[in-house]
């Protein structure tokens, strides 16, 4: 099965924290980051696609992405 998540948070040490966490349960980046403005908040908000292969495991909508 291929699992795809996209994270988002403002631009800050916890997001790359949860980046970091990510690639070390063996996600994957799937692509580049990205950046906007929240001018309401101003601040910048990061997202940043990830991807994991999990072998001989079915898709359902039961399973939770933050799991694996």
């Amino acid at each position: 099965m291929k699992l795809y998540r996209y994270l988002t948070g403002p631009d800050d040490s916890a997001f790359c924290k949860r980046v970091s966490a990510a690639l070390s349960k063996g996600w994957e980046l799937a692509g580049p980051a990205t950046l906007t403005y929240d001018p309401e908040k101003k601040t910048v908000i990061c997202g940043q696609p990830i991807r994991k292969d999990v072998p001989d495991v079915e898709w359902s909508d039961d399973v939770t992405l933050s799991d694996w």
